[in-house]
């Protein structure tokens, strides 16, 4: 009989997994691995937030950027003209939007086609949603006290760091097992397409879980700062053998940056985003970032802020190291394209890009883009709602929390499955076995000794077939009657990774 996550845990069933002991280890088709990262925490992958001076790249960046632009000199001048008139517009749209620019849409109209119409048009403009209600208030606010309970009870853990490094709390679990997350994560990814590459090994309608962290953060904190940046690599995105090995960007450097769709999604098969193993570099496929919101937060009030630009700021910043000012920023009209020209010879500069760190973005690098004017709020979010953001989309978080309660949310982002993905998949399932860090993450010894941590067994009796899938822990119907045969050929191809072939 196919075992369901009840809609609501109760709190009282939850509170009786306190002090149970953790002594099922993960199926034994996985064996044990070594975490290869270092040790570490949020601020690893920001140098603006670990105080860590930038060292200039070698000198191969700069014969990178030869070969991606040669023959293309003429092309991508005109193409950059064309794109910092089209940005300033565009910002002038933002400024006078707000946080109203970014699309919503609640959970129970996901079935309404008009709703889903409108919704899919501002979402594949915008890049950024919000879903409201993809879990009830009660649930939310169950799942943020259990939370603080298990913190309170393991005392290895940090206390009050704004981000934890936690993983595995029942709470965490539960959420990215919830069948309307799982609903919600496939909805968000049915709006990539695979371009004409038909028989690509991929799909959006089964959601693979991504174990990340959560966050806490009380009124007045200011440490919590991060600045614009885009997650899943940096010098990566120019690299042929990261982003290049799908031609994601090719169109861009090609001077055609209104050609590029950040929608196809058969070119990031291929794609290495973790080129250098960075502590907490993202190496799976994520077709969103996201949170489930645990707490009543507002805009200024310790969230998440996002550049509504989307695919232009990705041309943007990609085409920003080719680009030089012929007059210093003290001259006027320093921003008008005829004061950029192209770089007399190429240099190694890459704006805001260090090897196994995330792309961060600041107003002196990228100047065009008036982060101060284009960066906005999410709406007001209550528990249970779910914001979803594009791989691609430069995001930031409040400098300083000025609420008066907690700004909390689990991380949970979009992730399909895929062979990579199912491959990260077999290494993650033996770490939550363990409850050490998931692979992408700082090692360490995590919550391998955590009391209240679930075991295999508890996940494997009180979920569903579909959540137990996402997490690795059932093999994939690939036999069912109807399905498409790419659908069938990646969940075979996932049992056979995972351990499940026959």
């Amino acid at each position: 009989m196919r075992m369901r996550l009840p809609t609501r845990i109760p709190l009282r069933l939850a509170r009786r997994w306190w002090g149970q002991s953790i002594t099922t280890r993960c199926l034994a088709t996985v064996s044990s691995i070594n975490n290869a990262k270092a040790a570490g925490d949020i601020s690893s992958v920001f140098p603006s937030l670990s105080g860590t001076e930038s060292q200039p790249l070698p000198p191969r960046f700069a014969e990178l950027k030869a070969r991606l632009i040669r023959g293309n000199e003429e092309q991508l001048t005109q193409s950059w003209q064309r794109l910092l008139e089209s940005l300033q517009g565009e910002t002038e749209t933002i400024k006078a939007s707000g946080s109203k620019i970014i699309p919503e849409i609640a959970f129970h109209d996901l079935s309404n086609v008009l709703a889903r119409t409108t919704f899919r048009d501002k979402l594949r403009k915008r890049g950024v949603a919000v879903i409201r209600g993809v879990v009830s208030e009660r649930e939310a606010l169950d799942w943020k006290e259990l939370l603080q309970r298990y913190v309170h009870s393991n005392s290895s853990t940090k206390d009050n760091p704004t981000v934890y490094e936690l993983y595995w709390s029942p709470s965490q679990v539960l959420a990215r097992a919830h069948p309307n997350v799982l609903k919600a994560q496939s909805f968000l990814m049915s709006h990539w397409h695979r371009g004409g590459n038909g028989s690509a090994l991929i799909s959006t309608t089964l959601p693979v879980a991504y174990a990340d962290r959560l966050r806490i953060r009380q009124p007045g904190d200011a440490g919590f700062a991060l600045g614009p940046h885009v997650d899943s690599g940096s010098c990566e995105r120019w690299e042929e053998n990261g982003y290049g090995r799908g031609a994601v960007y090719n169109r861009i450097f090609e001077g055609h940056w209104e050609d590029y769709d950040p929608w196809e999604m058969t070119c990031r098969l291929p794609v290495k985003s973790d080129l250098y193993n960075g502590a907490g570099g993202c190496s799976v496929f994520r077709m969103f970032q996201g949170w489930l919101s645990m707490s009543d937060t507002g805009p200024g009030e310790g969230t998440l802020m996002v550049n509504p630009l989307f695919s232009k700021a990705t041309a943007y910043f990609l085409l920003r190291p080719f680009f030089q000012p012929k007059q210093s920023p003290t001259r006027s009209p320093f921003l008008h394209h005829e004061n950029w020209a192209l770089e007399d010879q190429s240099t190694a500069t890459l704006q805001g890009a260090v090897p196994s760190n995330c792309q961060e973005l600041s107003p002196l690098l990228h100047p065009h883009l008036q982060l101060e004017r284009t960066m906005v709020h999410v709406p007001r979010v209550r528990p249970g709602d779910y914001v979803a953001w594009h791989c691609d989309t430069i995001h930031a978080v409040d400098k300083t929390h000025a609420g008066n309660s907690d700004s909390s949310v689990l991380y949970i982002p979009a992730c399909p499955l895929t062979e990579a993905n199912a491959e990260y998949l077999f290494h993650q399932r033996e770490t939550f076995a363990e409850g050490t860090p998931a692979p992408d993450y700082p090692s360490g010894e995590g919550e391998s000794q955590h009391r209240g941590r679930l075991t295999t067994d508890y996940v494997m009796k009180n979920i569903s077939r579909e959540a137990q899938q996402a997490m690795g822990l059932t093999k994939y119907d690939s036999e069912l009657s109807g399905l498409p045969e790419n659908e069938r050929r990646i969940m075979r191809q996932a049992n056979q990774i995972l351990g499940f072939a026959t």
